[in-house]
């Protein structure tokens, strides 16, 4: 089968990628999950491309807010771990591990559970989603803490981040339609509303097709996420729009299409591989491009989410504003096209 991915031009891929970080680097963004996740996009960036004024630029900020203290450890700021963990990788400089094993530490020991040892989803000191888990986790603490693990061949650390992949996909996968509940409230044992988001799906599709790049067949949880990510992505081929996009609400083609999800699943299907996805991943590109600035701006994403009570709520959304999310997860689908369109190493 002829590789369709292939018309994709690199040198255009670079010039957005380079335009993306540019305008990301311009945000005022303090050390929390937005933050994270833009400063995960641009790791990312560089691990494809090598521009050493990226590492500089990251660098620079961290050094600067490691200078002025920095905040107390929540599960969704623990994102910022993963820039951490590639600043060490290219600089080897020691300071970033020693943060980023704080706040695996933090996860390990500290950080807020439930049931079976779950990270409950935690955004602030309020304690403001009791007994909860969202989507959301998966990437700001349960892939750093197997991303750590990893690096540091340290089994507590893997072993707590696939617990926390088996609990999330437990708890949030529908065994009807393969498709991620936005959250879960333990004491109610619901889903609240029920309703099944884009950019939480985008968290759990994501993640997985990572670990999958982390871990083989010897561990058990292998073949558990390899189902779960098998199925949602067959699910979520079916469901992406004309123009390329995902919906807000993936079940829902009036609620409008939303960016930063969509760029998450492309990621998340060219990094799974199956080559019968590449035209859904040529259309999540071009959908992509379509939606960012010449300045860089990724458009079209929506603000932060709660669980939100009704499907109005949910479209009614905004989706102005530049974001750090959707900054991020633009950057990492880039960049894994322009790796495997330019014949990089993957990233």
């Amino acid at each position: 089968m002829p590789d369709i991915l292939e018309q994709l031009d690199a040198g255009l891929l670079r010039e957005r990628i380079d335009a993306v970080v540019s305008r990301t680097m311009q945000m005022d963004m303090t050390w929390d999950w937005p933050c994270g996740v833009a400063f995960y996009g641009i790791s990312h960036a560089w691990e494809a491309t090598g521009d050493q004024r990226y590492i500089d630029y990251l660098s620079r900020w961290v050094d600067e807010y490691i200078t002025i203290g920095l905040p107390p450890f929540m599960v969704n700021a623990v994102a910022m771990g993963h820039c951490l963990l590639t600043l060490h990788q290219a600089t080897g400089d020691k300071k970033y591990l020693d943060i980023a094993l704080e706040k695996a530490e933090y996860l390990r020991t500290k950080a807020t559970r439930f049931g079976q040892n779950v990270f409950q989803h935690t955004v602030s000191p309020k304690n403001d989603f009791p007994g909860q888990a969202w989507a959301d986790t998966l990437f700001m603490a349960a892939y750093f803490l197997l991303r750590m693990g990893k690096f540091l061949n340290e089994a507590a650390y893997t072993d707590d981040a696939l617990n926390q992949y088996y609990w999330h996909e437990e708890l949030l996968q529908s065994q009807q339609n393969d498709l991620f509940y936005h959250g879960y409230d333990d004491s109610t044992r619901s889903h609240m509303s029920g309703m099944f988001w884009a950019r939480g799906n985008a968290w759990a599709a994501y993640t997985m097709a990572r670990a999958l790049k982390l871990i083989d067949f010897t561990y058990p949880m292998f073949m558990q996420i390899d189902g779960s990510l098998r199925d949602q992505l067959a699910a979520l081929v079916r469901l992406q729009d004309q123009g390329g996009l995902w919906h807000t609400l993936l079940d829902d083609p009036d609620s409008y299409p939303e960016t930063s999800a969509s760029a998450g699943f492309g990621a998340a299907l060219l990094s799974y591989g199956n080559p019968l996805h590449r035209k859904a991943v040529l259309g999540a590109c071009n959908g992509l491009l379509g939606k960012i600035s010449a300045d860089g701006s990724v458009l079209d994403v929506s603000a932060g989410t709660a669980v939100m009570r009704t499907r109005e709520d949910y479209k009614k959304v905004p989706h102005k504003r530049i974001q750090g999310w959707g900054q991020g997860l633009a950057l990492v689908f880039l960049s894994e096209l322009y790796a495997y369109v330019a014949g990089e190493p993957g990233v």
